[in-house]
């Protein structure tokens, strides 16, 4: 294969590159290469109604004001793209994330450039996809071109898939810091939550967590555990508190022993620092961190999800709300699943019990969104009030059981909705 074309980012000119109409692939979270994507906004004008495709978005680099020249289409609504999704300039793809792999391979999800991030070369020529080992791996080599931005920041992980340089069409240098992902320290809400699912924790869990202050609330109350595992999508600078402390030794797992297992990093410096060539991390694909079949063989899979609320009956809505998409399917679905599948395994829903100043109440009688994880597949939904337990009750018990655990001032307006429903089951559909 040919050498790659080296870009001098001072005269970059992605029009050379881009094609009208073009769908453009940019690679997400701290892997986004904010030097190419950057340009890609600054030079939208000249690239003639391209579409820009995202996954999981932490930069403020998209917004909204860009899409006088370029659309936008995403698997998720994060931190990065909510101005875009409030103004209506986000065209959503609802996906399972672990599909994604899939869905690249097979062509249903396409890019004709792919802009990525890698680690600088090792000693072999080969680099990897640093912080986001995701799907591009899959977009790739279906692309007509691909550009990588090669960060000297960007950590080098032990991953399962590495690039040869000769693999992209052009590569740029660059000496960026990477995206950094900090939450702010959990709330008085967030820190009861965290310490009602942490109290549900078996010994030895293998752990999942999504993102955000409750999952970063359960982590720091777990550092007096031992013996527990780690298998899941994202991987947070918390997570390095609990494998330094030894509450993360991931030695009964029962599957990559020894390894904690994940796919974005989703952190600081600390986080790329300690993954950097550290074998104690494996770096995966989504096809292997949230794979039914791989997931069956963790033991006492541990998941912690969230929502945007929880109606009676269970149903979860992760989504929408108010007609506005403002959230993601992401991996939900195929943890709490997963969890079924494996030996010991858990899951919970977390939310707080109420939103906003108004203070309305997230347990509802019945969803303001779709359906993202039904009723049938529930296990635990935890707000700052205690934890409700959904499996094998009826609708009536969990109407009452789910009201237990709501926000006080809306239990007697819950109770109403429960019973005004005769001949059909609380937060059923009408």
């Amino acid at each position: 294969m040919p050498a790659p074309t080296v870009l001098d980012p001072a005269s970059l000119d992605l029009a050379r590159w881009i094609r009208p109409g073009d769908t453009v692939f940019v690679g997400q979270g701290c892997g986004e290469p904010l030097a190419l994507s950057q340009a890609l906004v600054a030079q939208r004008h000249r690239l003639a109604g391209a579409t820009v495709l995202l996954f999981t978005v932490m930069s403020d680099t998209f917004r909204p004001e860009h899409a006088d020249a370029l659309r936008f289409r995403a698997t998720a609504v994060t931190a990065g793209t909510r101005a875009l999704a409030a103004a209506g300039s986000i065209d959503v793809i609802p996906a399972h994330y672990g599909d994604l792999d899939r869905l690249c391979a097979d062509g249903d999800v396409r890019a004709d450039v792919v802009l990525v991030q890698v680690s600088p070369p090792d000693a072999d020529g080969r680099v990897t996809l640093g912080a986001s080992h995701d799907a591009a791996l899959s977009l790739i080599p279906r692309a007509r071109t691909v550009i990588a931005e090669i960060n000297r920041h960007a950590p080098r992980v032990r991953a399962e898939v590495t690039l040869a340089l000769e693999d992209f069409d052009a590569v740029l240098e660059s000496d960026r810091p990477l995206v950094q992902t900090r939450w702010p320290e959990p709330a008085e809400v967030e820190a009861r939550i965290g310490e009602h699912v942490a109290a549900l924790v078996p010994e030895r869990a293998t752990l999942q967590l999504g993102i955000g202050a409750i999952p970063d609330a359960v982590l720091a109350r777990l550092t007096g555990r031992r013996g527990l595992g780690f298998h899941s999508g994202m991987m947070s600078d918390r997570v390095v508190d609990l494998i330094e402390c030894g509450a993360i030794d991931d030695a009964h797992k029962g599957i990559d022993e020894g390894c904690a297992v994940t796919g974005l990093l989703l952190g600081t410096e600390r986080l790329f620092r300690f993954v950097h060539e550290n074998p104690r991390v494996a770096v995966r694909r989504p096809a292997y961190t949230h794979g039914a079949l791989v997931l069956a063989r963790v033991r006492r899979l541990f998941s912690i999800n969230s929502a945007l609320e929880v109606d009676l009956s269970g149903q979860v809505n992760a989504e929408a709300h108010g007609g506005r998409y403002i959230g993601t399917i992401g991996g939900q679905v195929e943890f709490v699943r997963g969890t079924r599948l494996s030996e010991g395994g858990v899951s919970v829903i977390a939310l707080p019990a109420t939103q906003g100043e108004a203070r309305r109440s997230r347990i509802v009688a019945s969803l303001g969104g779709p359906v993202t994880t039904p009723r049938s597949d529930v296990d635990h939904v935890v707000t700052e009030f205690g934890s409700a337990r959904l499996r094998g009750l009826s609708l009536a018990e969990r109407a009452r059981a789910l009201i237990a655990i709501a926000d006080p001032a809306h239990r007697e307006t819950l109770e109403r909705a429960a019973a005004l429903s005769p001949g059909r089951a609380p937060g059923a559909a009408r």
